[in-house]
């Protein structure tokens, strides 16, 4: 069997499996009393899914068939696939699996902990399409806080050319915002074929001149270690180094630390502020 039928083959079986591990009750039928085996039938897949029955059938029987987006994501629903199934049924399918909005659920506590514990070092949780979906204390007092923008608001490109307090952060804006678009882009080249990405950049391009003017010129940067100057309304100037790592359990999570760069007095300022957002706390919440 050469590599193509072969993987014709692992897709018909995989869905095969699948389909026997939903019930009836799952997905708004009724059980039934004369069924052979368990899970949905065929039919019964290919109804709820839009597609027609014979089709589906030499899909599960490895036939060489084209499989659609649409149809993959219409299958993904109807077997209640989890997200490793997804990319495992677009990979047999050879179509690039979508990527996602992680919620703050796939943090793991350890994580936190370690984003906790950097106490003087703003730092921050981003996933693949650069949406913060966790940070310490240091970053959002330093850049944002997150926790009062909604979750679909959470996106460091949209905050970098849409919030005026946080460019105002940054002394060459212009630099930085075209560095910081040009490490999306790259990062966007993996994902190129995912819809969220045209919609996302259609709204920038839509609500920023800047954004709508660079985006076209397809610069391209690496996202490597470098430091960062940034002016803060109350702690004044903080000189920073910049580091990322990934998270090995989900390498589409990847951790930024903003370490204060020696030789400078941005620790101190770092405490000072942690200090007072402390005060004031306690003196709001006596």
């Amino acid at each position: 069997m050469n590599h193509t039928k072969q993987r014709h083959h692992e897709l018909g079986d995989f869905l095969k499996t699948r389909r026997a591990k939903i019930s009836p009750e799952q997905v708004g039928l009724p059980a039934g009393i004369r069924r052979r085996t368990p899970g949905l039938r065929r039919e019964e897949v290919a109804s709820l899914a839009g597609i027609g029955v014979t089709w589906y059938t030499w899909l599960e029987q490895g036939r060489p068939i084209q499989v659609s987006i649409q149809i993959l994501e219409s299958l993904s629903r109807v077997l209640m696939l989890n997200r490793q199934e997804i990319v495992h049924l677009y990979a047999l399918a050879q179509h690039v699996p979508p990527s996602y909005y992680p919620s703050p659920e796939e943090v793991k506590p350890m994580h936190q902990h370690v984003l906790d514990n950097l106490m003087e070092s703003p730092a921050m949780i981003v996933d693949n399409r650069w949406n913060v979906i966790a940070w310490n204390r240091a970053a959002a007092l330093v850049f944002c806080d997150f926790s009062r923008l909604e979750c679909s608001k959470r996106n460091l490109m949209r905050i970098m050319f849409t919030d005026k307090h946080f460019a105002g952060l940054f002394p060459d804006w212009e630099i930085s915002a075209q560095t910081m678009l040009g490490k999306f882009r790259a990062d966007c080249s993996q994902y190129i074929e995912d819809p969220w990405i045209t919609q996302f950049v259609d709204e920038l391009r839509s609500i920023s001149k800047e954004f709508d003017q660079w985006w076209p010129m397809h610069r391209i940067d690496k996202d490597r270690d470098m430091y960062k100057l940034l002016n803060h309304r109350l702690a004044g100037q903080l000189n920073f180094e910049i580091t990322s790592f990934l998270i090995s359990e989900n390498t589409n999570l990847k951790m930024y630390v903003n370490t204060p760069k020696n030789g400078t007095d941005t620790r101190q300022k770092l405490k000072q502020l942690l200090e007072a957002d402390v005060s004031e706390q306690v003196l709001v919440h006596p």
